[in-house]
């Protein structure tokens, strides 16, 4: 239980400073010095990574990602039970993440871009923004994937590597979709954004987890011992 709790911590820090950068200081018109822009969001999102892989890292390995827990389960290093509790638990710190920003944001002045930091494509932008999302989750996952390997990876640098390569992900990607690369990051906000939010939804899982799924194929065969 103890992993268990621990991915629902690390993935609603993820949520609450990630989305909550956007939501409070993506961009405030006529602001001076406010805003920090999409290479703020950016680091927000990979710095949470950074922290909470050296925080909950040696717990649960830090998934805070379906996604990233697909990609683990379909390299043999974890099993269907554990992959399915894990993406259970990350949806559920994720919605406690959204909440605390639903509060903040109903209990204060805000002015800013977004109320809820989800994720959106515009019209005719659907494929687009498919191609985007599991594309980018390709590359995240299979950072991840090589970076954590017990053989070949990282060791203590895997978390920088990852949370740099978030960042990287989400500064190309912000324009596009917002950056999910992440269903427990999108489900959440939709849930309390609703309206388009939650119709597109379907996009911003599907995408992440085939993303995820090509990762795993291609490291199953690059970190082969043949």
């Amino acid at each position: 239980m103890k992993k268990y709790i621990s991915e629902m911590i690390g993935t609603m820090v993820l949520v609450l400073m990630g989305c909550g950068s956007a939501v409070f200081a993506g961009s405030m018109t006529g602001t001076v010095g406010a805003g920090v822009g999409t290479v703020g969001v950016a680091l927000a999102f990979g710095l949470s990574v950074v922290a909470m892989a050296y925080a909950i890292g040696g717990i649960s390995g830090c998934h805070i990602n379906p996604a990233i827990t697909l990609g683990v389960f379909l390299t043999g290093r974890m099993n269907g039970k554990d992959a399915g509790m894990y993406m259970l638990f990350q949806v559920i710190g994720a919605i406690i993440g959204s909440a605390i920003l639903f509060a903040l944001v109903s209990t204060g002045a805000h002015d800013g871009p977004t109320a809820t930091g989800s994720n959106s494509f515009g019209d005719g932008e659907m494929l687009q923004a498919f191609i985007a999302e599991a594309v980018f989750t390709f590359i995240f996952v299979l950072v991840v994937l090589g970076a954590t390997d017990s053989k070949k990876g990282a060791g203590n640098l895997a978390g920088l590597a990852i949370g740099l390569t978030l960042v990287l992900v989400h500064i190309v990607c912000i324009p596009i979709t917002g950056t999910s690369v992440n269903p427990a990051r999108s489900i959440a906000p939709a849930l309390f954004e609703g309206g388009e939010a939650l119709s597109q939804l379907w996009l911003f899982i599907i995408a992440p987890f085939v993303g995820a799924a090509l990762s795993a194929a291609v490291w199953n065969y690059l970190g082969d011992k043949k």
